[in-house]
């Protein structure tokens, strides 16, 4: 497992110690490879150790911030603390799906619990359930570690392009350009996992795809993480078309809202039909996320209140 940090506004003398006593002393304690150039670390190594010591550096900067210095006491003080608290730590690394690039992304909610612990035993999950339940982002962060752990090849993200009051003939542009705006929310999510220097070579060599649903008719995917969102837009012809994508060694996420169906005819939604389906099929689990478990701003969670009442 390899992981980045970046030491924007720090002070690296004081940082890493006169003669860099700070990191051998890192060093000495852990068998991962700690490379630095300039303000850049890269940590190289197991996958139980890489987080401990990216946590550990994290709190080095609050400790040099908080005081203004930083000896070789407070960095075996730091590692002794941290070691002693392990065991919290590794329950609270259960609940970590990934550290991106703004810090670790965990669940946030009891739903958000059973969220990960059924992506984590089965290779197709439903994640059923209102906005700002974190559906998309928690699957997403679950293909970038998938990626980032080489446990596959490639992401394919994709989601129904379904007009909700817009008429694609009516958008400017070609295609891409008119289908773009329905994909934005997978877009932002990977913006907010991982670096520009490091998204944008993935998405050119199509390593990391983005596609309209459409565009999965046809394909076998071995090796691959799928998600599939907005799902409750996917008629029962594209869900069946969707699920059979799945090859060798690869997993899948579908995400969906059964109160936001924007088809013409709601009831051929394929999402509301897989549910009834496929609930007894050994390997594909359904996590169903209530109002409970929205981490939006708080007003998010009363006006789907005030609409459900409605």
């Amino acid at each position: 497992m390899e992981k980045t940090i970046e030491l924007n506004g720090v002070d690296l003398a004081l940082f890493f110690g006169p003669g860099d006593a700070n990191l051998k002393i890192i060093e000495e304690n852990f068998s991962s490879q700690i490379i630095v150039r300039g303000n850049e670390i890269k940590i190289h190594g197991d996958k139980t150790e890489v987080p401990f010591i990216y946590e550990l550096f994290q709190e080095m900067g609050i400790t040099l911030d908080r005081k203004g210095s930083l000896d070789q006491k407070d960095i075996k003080t730091l590692i002794t603390v941290n070691k002693s608290q392990k065991g919290q730590e590794n329950k609270a690394l259960d609940k970590t799906i990934h550290y991106g690039k703004n810090g670790a992304i965990t669940a946030r909610s009891k739903g958000q619990k059973d969220y990960i612990n059924k992506v984590r035993n089965n290779d197709i999950v439903f994640s059923v359930g209102p906005a700002g339940t974190g559906k998309t982002y928690l699957a997403v962060a679950f293909a970038a570690n998938a990626l980032e752990n080489q446990q596959v090849e490639r992401i394919v993200l994709c989601r129904p392009a379904v007009e909700a009051g817009e008429n694609l003939g009516f958008l400017p542009g070609d295609l891409k350009e008119k289908v773009d705006p329905y994909l934005t929310p997978l877009y932002d999510a990977l913006r907010s996992m991982m670096p520009s220097s490091q998204l944008k070579p993935l998405l050119s060599d199509n390593t990391i795809e983005i596609i309209p649903l459409a565009y999965m008719r046809g394909r076998t995917l071995n090796n691959a993480f799928m998600i599939l969102d907005e799902a409750q837009n996917a008629t029962t012809t594209q869900m069946k078309m969707f699920l059979t994508r799945l090859g060798v060694n690869s997993k899948t996420i579908i995400t969906g809202d059964i109160t936001q169906i924007d088809l013409p005819n709601k009831s051929g939604s394929g999402l509301i039909q897989v549910i009834d389906l496929l609930k007894k099929v050994d390997g594909i689990e359904f996590c169903k996320l209530g109002t409970s478990d929205v981490v939006r701003h708080k007003l998010v969670k009363d006006i789907i209140k005030a609409y459900d009442k409605e």
